[in-house]
């Protein structure tokens, strides 16, 4: 009798111990969700989500929503030609970039020695930052609102930009058109390249996917003129 009755309170006490680890865990786990909940959501993902995906599904037919074009990355290439004679130039063109993309970027490096270019194998020859999720999105809302309009005599981004596989890239030819950049901090005016890489399959898909995203392309009259 007895050892039925220490048996039974074990087993009456087990479920206990186990409801407490699990309100542990719990209240572990309720100030990392409060944390994420915190952070708000891109502008331009909810756009995609609520306006890009819908209108992309109607037009060309897609049976299920995940086969509509996403955006993968962002990478932005800033070059320096004169980066092999002088390495200042190349430290303030990644201060430059880092500003401008809110993330460190990568010195690229010369693979090949050029002897007519006095260009040596390793030398650094410019910057290159590549952005992903919440960033890229952040990037991409900067750019299309504050920075692009700002360039002169602007009509709209070229539409032969598009490389057959559904991946995007245009140049600017200055970097003060963002806002994060001063012109008293610069020391050369340097262009850049920018890439969209997308899950589309065609360009036709990738072109009316950025569009609705809000990329403001050049009118086919205009660029036909």
């Amino acid at each position: 009798m007895a050892n039925e009755e220490t048996s039974k309170k074990k087993s009456t006490k087990a479920p206990a111990k186990a409801k407490g680890k699990k309100a542990e865990k719990v209240a572990e786990a309720a100030p990392e969700q409060t944390k994420e909940a915190a952070i708000p959501t891109p502008r331009f993902k909810t756009r995609y989500h609520e306006t890009v995906v819908p209108q992309m599904v109607e037009r060309f037919g897609y049976r299920n929503p995940m086969q509509v074009p996403r955006l993968s990355k962002i990478v932005i290439n800033m070059g320096v030609g004169e980066g092999t004679q002088n390495t200042k130039l190349v430290d303030s063109a990644v201060e430059e970039l880092q500003t401008i993309a809110g993330q460190r970027p990568s010195v690229r490096r010369a693979r090949l020695s050029i002897s007519n270019f006095r260009l040596r194998e390793g030398a650094p020859v410019g910057a290159a930052v590549t952005l992903r999720r919440a960033r890229m999105w952040e990037f991409l809302d900067r750019l299309v609102s504050f920075s692009v309009p700002r360039i002169r005599d602007f009509q709209g981004l070229p539409r032969r930009g598009f490389d057959g596989r559904g991946n995007y890239t245009f140049g600017l030819k200055e970097q003060l058109i963002f806002p994060e950049i001063t012109f008293d901090s610069v020391d050369q005016i340097r262009g850049m390249d920018i890439t969209f890489v997308t899950t589309a399959e065609t360009d036709e898909e990738a072109l009316a996917f950025l569009s609705l995203l809000g990329v403001p392309f050049v009118r086919e009259a205009s660029e036909a003129a």
